[in-house]
């Protein structure tokens, strides 16, 4: 978010129309604007709305949409929010786009992927590769595949509001947006001129058709539509819109390499396992998360062609990334084959340090390789809170050190808790809830204590109270 910390929210200027709306009627929205508890933009909005009566000729619910949606931008997207001249869509398609952090983090791994094709497709065939684009190179192009100016052809095949492919875009020198609602084309096709796109092409109709007759490109991205006919949410990739497992094959023909954008809450060990049905064709896996809330899941397809068998070797080797904010943690899945948790040996005890990795770690489930990687420990193989001697910096994840440890007997939870009479509570691996504990407990929620319950490697109920370092 370094980009739009540039720019302070109450400096956004209202959408042109809001603005021409207004002044034509004389409203005076910032004297709407309440300071007050409970009169905030969206107490305002709800102000004149109620007052819809008094304005005929103005299409409030228009009005009203854009409102809501540049006050949902103000923080989502920050960079179109600034720009007065972006049109907002209907509330569902705002809730469901990406937001400015994850759009660019997209844009950026297909930059990397385009580059390394480059790389790949110039280096001469009798010449072994350097080790920094083997180890992380995840295409290998099409023989023939011209790459021209940024990247060649890019191809949004779900396009939506359009946020994905305004960041992803502007990484090639052509880029097709094609989305089957008249609307949201309407709004993409002025919001890509505002936003200077000048590459972008937008078309009105079905992402499956249009694949059919679509001519070879450098990337096909798809965020495929997640929520059944009666509106409820999906995570099955079967049960997603389009079907991606049914198009997988003529996807890897069409494009260099293909990136799918899935739910959060998909097992990625089951998507790996049925977009690599027909060969390896997965290469990576990214899990991407925004203050330690797990935002998307991205996995990158690419068809092996030509390819030594040395090579293929190498490149099939599956790649992970955990993204938390400003954090990556890449590894190859091959790292953490046949690899177990070192667990903590002795008891854990106060004046140690206790981890709890961020979310996409945890979604990953890659426990092993953090006892590999850092001088530390897992308290119990399902615990998933690992303690070290020594205070790790560079843990990615919270990191606490332990003010005390204690046993569920109730005289030692008395001592160890005296004196605290709220704190943040957290279970792991742990027979009752937060809210039961915390009743049990008598403690209420916030201040600067962390506990945490949980099951040592010995199946004893321990409560670990910490205090927090770093950030």
């Amino acid at each position: 978010m370094d980009k739009t910390d540039k720019i302070k929210q109450e400096e956004f200027p209202l959408p042109r129309y809001v603005q021409e709306v207004l002044s034509k009627h004389n409203i005076s929205l910032p004297s709407l604007w309440g300071r007050g508890k409970g009169e905030g933009p969206l107490g305002s909005l709800s102000v004149l709305a109620l007052q819809s009566h008094r304005y005929p000729d103005i299409d409030m619910p228009y009005l009203l949409n854009q409102l809501t949606g540049w006050q949902t931008a103000r923080t989502k997207l920050p960079s179109w929010a600034a720009k007065e001249d972006i049109i907002y869509p209907p509330h569902l398609s705002m809730e469901q786009c990406s937001s400015e952090h994850t759009a660019e983090y997209k844009a950026q791994l297909v930059s990397r992927l385009i580059r390394l094709s480059s790389l790949v497709t110039n280096s001469p065939q009798n010449e072994q590769s350097s080790p920094s684009v083997v180890e992380s190179a995840t295409l290998t192009p099409r023989e023939g595949t011209e790459q021209k100016g940024r990247g060649g052809t890019f191809c949004d095949l779900t396009g939506g509001f359009g946020v994905d492919f305004s960041f992803m875009s502007r990484r090639f020198e052509r880029a097709i947006y094609v989305e089957q609602q008249e609307e949201l084309c309407e709004v993409a096709r002025h919001n890509f001129r505002a936003l200077g796109l000048t590459q972008a092409e937008v078309v009105n109709g079905d992402g499956t058709a249009y694949l059919h007759q679509l001519d070879h490109v450098a990337v096909i991205f798809l965020d495929p539509a997640r929520r059944n006919e009666q509106g409820g949410k999906t995570v099955l990739i079967s049960d997603c819109t389009p079907d991606v497992l049914t198009l997988e094959e003529e996807l890897l023909e069409k494009a260099d390499t293909v990136v799918i954008k899935l739910s959060p809450m998909l097992d990625w060990h089951r998507a790996v396992d049925e977009l690599n049905r027909l060969d390896s064709v997965v290469r990576e896996v990214h899990i991407v998360s925004v203050r330690n809330e797990c935002k998307e899941l991205l996995i990158v397809l690419q068809k092996n062609k030509g390819e030594t068998e040395a090579t293929t070797a190498v490149d099939k080797s599956l790649q992970m990334f955990c993204v938390n904010d400003d954090s990556v943690v890449s590894y190859s899945l091959r790292e953490t084959l046949g690899e177990s948790q070192r667990i903590l040996s002795t008891a854990p005890m106060a004046g140690q340090y206790l981890y709890e990795p961020n979310a996409s770690l945890m979604k990953a489930g890659c426990f092993s390789l953090l006892t590999a990687r850092y001088p530390l420990s897992a308290l119990s193989l399902n615990s998933h809170l690992f303690v070290s001697d020594e205070a790790i910096d560079a843990f990615p994840g919270r990191k606490f050190r332990i003010t005390a440890v204690s046993s569920f007997n109730k005289k030692e939870l008395r001592h160890s808790l005296s004196g605290i009479d709220k704190a943040n509570l957290a279970v792991r691996n742990f027979p009752m809830s937060v809210a039961e504990l915390r009743k049990q407990l008598k403690i209420k929620e916030g201040g600067d204590i962390y506990l945490f319950a949980t099951t040592d490697a010995e199946n004893k109920h321990l409560l670990f109270v910490c205090e927090k370092i770093g950030m």
